[in-house]
């Protein structure tokens, strides 16, 4: 049954009313939330605020590798260490290694580049602080609904967003109501943020909708596959931090490693590929198992036990690429926006400071008696802000790649090295990019195909395996959450001409190509696997996959990431 269908049936849904209603109880949601009850208090004024969640707590679908600079924290909570945030390790030590198959080259330390330097950042896990803001926001009168999906935007008689809507609950696998069927509720608010992470669900809607990326470069994305360690003692360098480039990767692909040592003798450690590869044989997930077999990688984890796993797609595009990001009704912000600064492979800062921005620009709407109108105010403090500024001093780094890793690197060291040491800080040329990822993939004929090792079981695993260390559960009797426009293009296209490229950009085993009895090819898409990455929503070469949310709750949920 249609949602129209539904509320025919079951209608009208429950509704309530705040000020505000934001999107997602992440970094940036939750900043924003606490920054409307700050600035109330500060004032002696009031403002009701909600925030809906996903995960089944705040922190349960947060996944970042996460080395964050306190500069957002700082502002939003001058006494988190007096608070007990959960930020503890500093960084001790940082080293950028250009890999080759067996061997490496280190970075001397005074040519590594401004952006890749760490002194006074902390290696953390982006799950506990969220959890921690979490609890800050309650205390301070926030109220927070997690296990609830928001599925629908609402949209008044002139067009302006009036809130959201929840998902149903109890829809069955034939789309129908069964005896648990519950109809979804109504969050109004005179203004609604959305917070949601890169690839909002609603978001992209949004930016669809009200067309907020016209004159924008095309997004750039990338895939963050994660793994989190428990390792010996013996080994542990609290604060470490290690980025590599080059080997597994073969041909001109963007991307590279991370390592960062957390304190109690754990490592946190990923790969990130960016999603404008054009091999379709190539796999994330096996690049990142390879590449933790590397000499240089495998002494820091040899001998533990790998207890974490997660991955999340990246919006890396810059500034150039950044939508506007306000509309009538509501915003965007943090990485639903697309804020996160690819150079400095940090989000989580921007996140905190644009949720704080929207607040400060909502609460003095809302004080002064409008509603549903534009928060200009929003994007104009962004660009007076210090996150303005840094992220125009990075705004070339992805799309230097575009030319290759010999111009890419070339070209970092000439804005991110040399410029500052010549006193300019935003480089004097703009570079743009206006081809959609999805488009980048060749096909699989014109490409060598690449065989991956098999997993050892010790230092490299497969896919199942490590979806059930990320705790992903999905309710099973639901209707799949990816979604296909046409069922027969998977079979026709993706598998014809790019040898079904889905079945290895996934990073959880969703998608699957299996024979029918009379030996012809079908999709099975297990989508209980599913850890809410949205690569598939972003790389399908056809953009036939639509990332749809499944019930509240469902997804991983993630413990230390």
């Amino acid at each position: 049954m249609s949602s129209s269908d539904l509320l025919a049936e079951y209608g009208p849904r429950e509704s309530m009313e705040y000020d505000v209603v934001i999107v997602g109880a992440g970094p940036a949601g939750l900043a924003t939330a606490i920054r409307l009850k700050q600035l109330a208090a500060e004032q002696s004024k009031e403002i009701s605020v909600v925030v809906l969640e996903k995960g089944s707590e705040p922190g349960a679908h947060i996944l970042s590798g996460a080395v964050m600079d306190p500069i957002a924290l700082n502002e939003l909570f001058p006494n988190w260490k007096e608070l007990g945030a959960p930020v503890n390790q500093a960084v001790t030590g940082d080293d950028i290694l250009f890999l080759s198959e067996t061997g490496s080259r280190s970075t001397p330390q005074w040519l590594i580049p401004e952006c890749f330097h760490n002194e006074g950042n902390y290696v953390i896990s982006l799950g506990a602080l969220t959890k921690w803001l979490g609890e800050q926001a309650e205390a301070l009168g926030v109220e927070i609904f997690p296990g609830f999906t928001a599925a629908e935007v609402l949209y008044d008689d002139k067009g302006a967003v009036r809130g959201v809507a929840t998902g149903n609950l109890g829809i069955g696998k034939d789309g129908k109501p069964n005896d648990s069927f519950q109809l979804g509720m109504e969050l109004l608010g005179k203004y609604t943020v959305f917070a949601e992470g890169a690839r909002g669900h609603l978001g992209k809607q949004l930016i669809a909708k009200y067309q907020l990326d016209a004159g924008r470069d095309a997004q750039s994305w990338a895939i963050g596959i994660k793994e989190l360690w428990e390792i010996p003692a013996e080994q542990a360098k609290p604060g470490y931090v290690l980025h590599t480039a080059g080997w597994p990767i073969a041909d001109e692909s963007f991307g590279g490693g991370f390592l960062y040592h957390l304190e109690g003798n754990k490592v946190t450690l990923g790969f990130v590929l960016g999603l404008n590869y054009e091999n379709p044989w190539m796999s994330p997930f096996e690049e990142m198992q390879r590449w933790k077999t590397h000499p240089d990688v495998r002494k820091h984890i040899e001998g533990g036990k790998r207890i974490g796993y997660g991955a999340r797609a990246i919006n890396n595009g810059g500034l150039q690429a950044l939508p506007k990001q306000v509309f009538p009704g509501g915003a965007l912000v943090g990485c639903d926006a697309g804020y996160l600064n690819a150079s400095r492979i940090k989000g989580s800062h921007a996140a905190i400071k644009t949720g704080m921005l929207a607040a400060e620009a909502a609460f003095e709407a809302v004080q002064a008696g409008r509603a549903q109108d534009e928060l200009a105010a929003y994007p104009a403090a962004f660009e007076r802000s210090w996150l303005h500024t840094e992220l125009q001093a990075t705004k070339n780094f992805k799309l230097w790649f575009k030319h290759g890793k010999l111009v890419g690197n070339l070209m970092t060291g000439i804005e991110q090295w040399l410029l500052p040491k010549l006193g300019v800080k935003v480089p004097p040329w703009t570079l743009h990019n206006s081809k959609p990822d999805h488009l980048a993939l060749r096909p699989a004929a014109e490409m060598p195909k690449i065989e991956y090792p098999k997993p050892d079981g010790k230092l490299s695993f497969d896919r199942l395996s490590s979806v059930f260390i990320s705790n992903t559960n999905h309710e099973e009797n639901q209707p799949a959450h990816l979604t296909l426009k046409d069922a027969s293009v998977p079979v026709a296209v993706n598998l014809a001409k790019y040898a079904g490229p889905e079945s290895r950009y996934c990073p959880a085993g969703v998608y699957e190509f299996v024979k029918n009895d009379d030996n012809s090819d079908r999709l099975q898409i297990n989508a209980q696997n599913c850890v809410h990455c949205k690569t598939c929503d972003i790389k399908d070469p056809t953009q036939n996959i639509v990332w749809v949310t499944p019930e509240g709750g469902g997804g991983p949920n993630y413990a230390g990431m």
